[in-house]
């Protein structure tokens, strides 16, 4: 497979990736942390880094919004709850050393 397929293919995988999130709002970013190690801030991060390598101007802030689909307060606003005590401390499990 040639470096320009393999890029459009995995761009179009991280596309489908924003949108299935997108279409699961009910997932909260810190069940996706507890169970995946990552979450729609993480990919807001990575988004931002990739931009950075390839030194184009973007702010975090703008790349949660790609990945959120609009201001993350926003977001936070409309779709995110309280962690709960055991949330947080399975979270918590999950930051320990093994």
């Amino acid at each position: 497979m040639d470096t320009k397929t393999q890029t459009e293919l995995e761009a179009a995988a991280f596309r489908r990736l924003v949108k299935h999130l997108d279409e699961r709002k009910d997932v909260q970013n810190i069940d996706l942390m507890i169970l995946a190690g990552f979450c729609r801030n993480c990919l807001s991060k990575w988004y931002k880094a990739a931009a950075d390598d390839q030194n184009i101007e973007i702010s975090y802030e703008e790349a949660c919004e790609h990945v959120y689909g609009m201001p993350y307060s926003e977001w936070k606003k409309q779709h995110q709850k309280p962690a709960t005590p055991e949330q947080l401390a399975a979270f918590e499990a999950t930051q320990k050393p093994k």
